[in-house]
């Protein structure tokens, strides 16, 4: 039998020899469940659905833990799969605890009569798990709503620190009860245990949620979040504001669409937190050496080489193209024969870009969000928030006076904001990227592009052409779209000057201009902003 709530009765199921199984469906799209419920309810009960109508046969038991769960099991009903529905009370009080003892005796009738058997008290006894793991030292814990398991094998093996499981199902831990013959003074102990767990944060009371972040071995949390459920917003806001400790966000919608973008910022948030124990270890360089730094993303490919002394010895930058190890192999020339040097003289290699990981020779690969950071730092320790707009994501990234990331926000799997988005505006204006950059400057009426996405963005700009609007006045509307994504995606942060961007779209001077307009303040362009992110890297393989 499958469950998904840690109030499911688990230990009670195994007084019938009822196997329990919890769900965890990774789905590739929702082709099934969208046509039996809303595409705005939230992504966990649209994967439950979808999941066991592509591979479940078996009986499921789910609590009404909320309004999407109990539309789940209608759902289910209606499609004939075997649903047993638990009313779930939302608080652990004497009259919580005397509702839930009913529905679990109401459970053990219906199982009797349905499988024609006796509840077998010395099996339910058996079945707790008294083993529960005590973890010693600095670890990292993973807050928020449950996540599926390809997720949190990512986290974990991405992760340099232990990792604790503290999502609403990772936590369940209920304790045994007494030895009696009584079933009605067992299943109240029992309840009692069930409902005093870490709560959720559906319960009435979630103060004892505190304890979860009390632990002095605690060094960063990483809080989940499911598309579509506000439940847990509230919790992160709330920690966000009041501790001290690295947080990362991440939402979800149990698809595998957004992992290469969690992993770089899971990458990120962990460089951030392992700095400060690396901050006592320090290398000698020798005195003639040289490093560099490869940034493989969507659009270009960026090498810098620098010296042992941080001087900047050349750099190159190449089409990224459908081969990476192609446009990595010509970036890398380019660069050595413009500084004339060897490949042999390099010392070490830092990558970072998507397409970080492919290259063997590399010392490590960071994530461009810290090699950004490290470059605009470098280039003017007075930065403080760098706006980075490469090819398909956009970053807003927060530093500190040592150039240290403090926080970061990434736009999600979508093109809106990014160098992708102006290309296919470029395009539907059979404009060049040049010509974009500059012809909005000179507007005249200020038209508003209402769509955040892309699509229905590029199908407005074409309406306009067709209302005979004048192209300059198009392209600045555009440009304030780009701004707004930007300002939009970095409102949850106090943002501090100066401001400098990076990325192929700071050469937008349209664009630059509208982000300006809309922060208030003016912002740093570097000579080369595309190359910021290998100049980064190039930094850290000479710390390193």
């Amino acid at each position: 039998m499958q469950y998904v709530c840690k109030y499911t009765p688990v230990e009670l199921l195994k007084g019938f020899d009822i196997e329990t199984e919890l769900l965890d469906f990774t789905v590739h799209d929702y082709e099934l469940s969208d046509q039996y419920i809303h595409s705005n309810i939230c992504s966990f009960s649209r994967s439950i659905i979808e999941g066991r109508l592509r591979e479940s046969s078996k009986p499921i038991i789910l609590t009404t833990c909320c309004d999407s769960v109990e539309r789940v099991a209608d759902v289910l009903k209606d499609l004939g799969q075997e649903v047993f529905t638990l009313n779930l009370p939302h608080n652990n009080n004497c009259c919580g605890v005397l509702l839930y003892k009913d529905e679990l005796l109401r459970l053990i009738d219906f199982l009797e009569n349905k499988l024609n058997k006796m509840f077998d008290i010395d099996k339910f006894y058996d079945s707790f798990n008294s083993n529960l793991d005590e973890i010693k030292g600095p670890y990292i814990s993973i807050m928020g709503a449950r996540m599926n398991l390809d997720l949190l094998e990512l986290i974990k093996k991405e992760s340099p620190l232990h990792i604790i499981n503290n999502t609403c199902t990772g936590i369940r831990r209920v304790r045994r009860p007494p030895k009696s013959s009584n079933i009605d003074e067992i299943m109240t102990w029992y309840v009692n245990s069930l409902l005093s767990q870490i709560p959720c944060i559906r319960m009435s009371d979630i103060s004892r949620r505190r304890v979860l972040v009390e632990d002095p071995n605690l060094c960063g949390i990483i809080f989940n979040t499911v598309s579509f459920c506000n439940f847990y917003t509230y919790e992160y806001s709330k920690l966000k504001s009041t501790l001290n400790i690295p947080i990362l966000r991440i939402e979800t919608d149990y698809t595998l669409n957004a992992f290469e973008q969690i992993r770089t910022r899971l990458n990120a948030f962990y460089e951030n937190l392992m700095k400060k124990q690396r901050a006592n270890e320090k290398k000698v360089s020798k005195i003639q050496s040289y490093y560099a730094g490869i940034d493989i993303g969507s659009t270009s490919t960026n090498v810098v080489i620098i010296s042992n002394k941080k001087d900047i010895i050349s750099f190159a930058t190449v089409p990224t193209g459908a081969k990476v190890l192609e446009s990595t192999e010509k970036a890398l020339d380019e660069a050595l024969s413009r500084g004339g040097i060897e490949l042999k003289d390099i010392e070490k290699v830092v990558t970072t870009g998507y397409g970080r990981r492919r290259i063997d020779f590399r010392e490590k690969d960071v994530t461009e969000i810290t090699c950004h950071a490290k470059g605009a730092y470098f280039l003017n320790p007075r930065v403080r928030t760098v706006i980075d707009i490469g090819g398909q994501d956009s970053k807003v990234i927060r530093l500190d006076g040592r150039g240290n990331v403090v926080d970061f926000m990434m736009n999600d799997k979508c093109a809106a904001g990014t160098g992708r988005f102006i290309e296919m505006m470029a395009q539907s204006l059979q404009l060049s990227l040049e010509e974009m950059s500059i012809l909005g400057l000179n507007w005249k009426e200020d038209i508003n592009i209402s769509s955040m996405c892309s699509v229905f963005a590029q199908s407005e700009v074409v309406s306009l052409i067709a209302s005979e609007k004048k192209l300059e006045d198009i392209i600045h509307g555009i440009n304030k779209s780009i701004a707004l994504k930007i300002i939009s995606m970095a409102k949850s942060q106090k943002l501090e000057k100066e401001y400098m961007m990076t990325g192929g779209v700071a050469r937008n001077i349209g664009v630059v201009r509208a982000i300006e307009e809309k922060l208030g303040e003016k912002i740093i362009v570097p000579k080369e902003p595309d190359i910021c992110g290998a100049l980064g890297a190039a930094l850290i393989a000479s710390e390193s």
